[in-house]
């Protein structure tokens, strides 16, 4: 007879502290978008739908961090910050470049998750359920933002490139402080 996992190990509460720090960052990401852009703008409704399933996402962490005992990121100050400043800067090149932040942090945030449902096979029904109906909203996400024109923002390839390296970067960081 084997044991019901233990959901507060140390590999599980890494997974939900930066699960959770991310969904805060792209909360943050999407109110700087919509800072800049206005609510009148015609992508404005786009973004302000995900923001919206970002906020469900967090609220879901949040929970399971506080269920579970697990401590968040002492990062979250900062991800405030860098996430709106992401999101206010790229919405101030334009909608497509907006388009292109979406896209490329879904893309990573699309590896991140495939990688955790891979790890936890189902040794966490609960976080694995989630993580699994979350990323299939992130990839809406970054399909929205390809068919908004997010591949013909300026300066694409370098955009999607720094956004994505700075994404794994705040998710090593999240994983650990």
């Amino acid at each position: 007879m084997s044991e019901s996992p233990d959901p507060t190990d140390r590999r599980t509460a890494s997974m939900i502290r930066v699960d959770q720090a991310g969904e805060y960052g792209a909360t943050r990401i999407y109110a700087g978008q919509l800072a800049v852009l206005g609510d009148r703008h015609p992508m404005a409704r786009e973004i302000a739908h995900m923001a919206e399933q970002e906020e469900r996402h967090r609220k879901f962490f949040d929970d399971m961090i506080a269920r579970r005992g697990v401590r968040p990121t002492a990062l979250q100050p900062l991800w405030n910050r860098a996430g709106f400043a992401l999101g206010a800067i790229t919405a101030a090149i334009g909608p497509r470049a907006a388009m292109a932040c979406t896209a490329a942090v879904e893309t990573e945030i699309d590896r991140h998750y495939r990688q955790q449902l891979d790890e936890l096979g189902d040794s966490d029904p609960e976080l694995s359920a989630a993580v699994a109906d979350f990323r299939a909203e992130e990839l809406e996400h970054k399909e929205a933002a390809i068919a908004a024109g997010a591949e013909n923002a300026p300066g694409y390839p370098l955009l999607n490139l720094a956004i994505r390296a700075g994404c794994r970067a705040a998710i090593a960081l999240s994983k650990r402080i």
